[in-house]
């Protein structure tokens, strides 16, 4: 008797370009395998939309499944202990799987895995499925090699699977068994064909104006891609977004050629961030330049991290944007780059609270590109530009008309437009100041200029030791990552990689 294979499915839910499928195919009868791990879903950047989302994204992998003649088993609990189950009840001595760039927690549940399968004679291969490659020596060929595997043939679903004898299967769990109460009701629903829906209309319609309305969350909704989610849990894979992008229609004029190119720099700055975090998990936990240790207070100042956390700051724009991601999980790049920059330099908090928060509300959370992003906004690199912005200018310049803000901060809706970001200097602000809308709990001038000396004052006594001279070394001259693309507005020099 052939014994079955697991395919054990983790940020990977789709069955075409799936190489660990494929793979798993051709070694015999297919065991498709997913783990609920409460443990998983209990870490504090774990959240109930994302557990929504993923729901949906495994009915679809049942759906798609099925249609090869495969059942996926569903089970809940701790991964060691259900593989262990599957092995000794079905024989198993062969697993495949997708390498994971997850956070700690899964790093370190991969390792439990790879013990069990070495103390059991379990032959466990774990296959690429995007631009990151472990064990990486330096990045010098990194970004060759990444070129080359998407440019490699998008692997077809797997054609005469070999089904396993019918194995019992656990009901997904209910969110509340999970404790998730954060369901989202505004998040993007998940699976494949919602996935492909997004793409498509994107390459045909909706990403013309990509490039110029991507910085505005009022117009970045629309003119965005909208696929980040789905390459987040896998329901679409990067090499097919980016040879999708590739075949689009040529000769539409010049908006559809620079955001296409945008496009495809942002796919690739996706890998480049990813591989971060392969290469240095700790930087989820601790400052990427250890000098940066301790310049906020190790414990958040609690009422600015609450209003922060609320969308009750009294700034209008950065409250407007907060509330805009808790209710529909998603923002656009340069907003979420506002949101980290003013809780780490206005409201001077710690970048691990805080970033765990967003992590939470993010639907499309990406640990290697969010904790990358996080210090990347705090200035806690030691070597990138550091970026303070001034959250009035960006509500006078990313929402003109006050729209978005009016419609997620309604209680601003009768103050006149020349005042709204800056309702403390109309005259009639104690009508709404402090009785409907919180008064800012700092002066964004003042904050500014008391944070940029701190974080200079710590660059410079830190510019030439040796810390600065081995990150800059290693991340700035061997890890080159993709060009970067030229920003619409050429005064925009925060524009940055991930408005997918």
């Amino acid at each position: 008797m052939t014994r079955p294979v697991i395919c054990w499915f983790k940020r990977d839910l789709r069955i075409a370009d799936h190489p660990a499928l494929t793979h798993a195919a051709r070694l015999g009868p297919v065991l498709p395998l997913y783990i609920v791990e409460p443990d998983l879903w209990a870490q504090p950047d774990a959240s109930g939309r994302q557990y929504g989302f993923l729901c949906e994204t495994l009915d679809s992998l049942r759906t798609d499944l099925a249609g090869l003649g495969l059942s996926l088993v569903i089970r809940t609990g701790d991964a060691v202990t259900i593989l262990e189950q599957l092995r000794s009840d079905l024989g198993v001595t062969r697993m495949v799987s997708h390498e994971e760039t997850g956070n700690g927690w899964s790093f370190a549940r991969d390792r439990r895995v790879a013990d069990w399968a070495r103390m059991q004679s379990v032959t466990w291969v774990e296959l690429p499925q995007c631009g990151v490659m472990r064990r990486l020596d330096n990045r010098d060929r990194w970004q060759s090699a990444r070129d080359g595997f998407m440019r490699e043939t998008v692997l077809p679903p797997p054609a005469d699977m070999r089904p396993v004898a019918e194995v019992e299967s656990d009901a997904v769990p209910a969110p509340q068994a999970l404790e998730l109460t954060d369901s989202c009701p505004g998040r993007q629903r998940g699976g494949w064909r919602a996935a492909t829906r997004a793409l498509d209309s994107f390459l045909s319609t909706r990403g013309e104006t990509y490039t110029r309305a991507m910085s505005s969350p009022l117009t970045g909704a629309r003119a965005c891609s909208r696929i980040s989610p789905h390459l987040a849990f896998g329901s679409l894979s990067v090499r097919e977004v980016v040879q999708a992008g590739r075949a689009a229609p040529q000769g539409r004029g010049a908006d559809w050629a620079r955001a296409m190119r945008s496009f495809q720099a942002r796919l690739a700055w996706r890998d480049h961030f990813m591989q971060k975090l392969e290469d240095e998990p700790a930087i989820e936990y601790r400052c990427l330049h250890p000098a940066y240790e301790g310049l906020r207070p190790a414990d958040p100042d609690p009422d600015r991290l609450a209003a922060w956390s609320r969308g009750e700051t009294g700034l209008p724009f950065v409250d407007a944007c907060m509330r805009s991601l808790i209710a529909t999980g998603w923002l656009n790049f340069r907003m979420r780059s506002m949101l980290m920059a003013v809780a780490s330099y206005h409201l001077w908090l710690d970048w691990r609270a805080t970033g765990t928060i967003l992590a939470r509300y993010f639907t499309d959370y990406e640990p290697g590109i969010h904790w990358s992003q996080t210090q990347m906004q705090s200035g806690t690199t030691g070597m990138n530009t550091i970026r303070i912005y001034n959250p009035v200018k960006q509500g006078l310049d990313q929402d003109p008309t006050g729209e978005f803000t009016r419609h997620w901060v309604p209680e601003l809706a009768g103050v006149p437009d020349a005042h709204l970001q800056r309702p403390w200097t109309w005259g009639a602000s104690n009508t709404v100041l402090g009785r409907e809308y919180p008064a800012p709990i700092v002066d964004p001038v003042a904050a500014a200029k008391a944070a940029k000396d701190a974080v200079y004052t710590r660059r410079h006594a830190h510019r030439g030791d040796a810390d600065t001279q081995a990150i800059v070394q290693k991340h700035a001259s061997r890890k080159r990552p993709p060009r970067k693309p030229r920003p619409a507005n050429p005064k925009d020099t925060a524009q940055l990689r991930f408005d997918l």
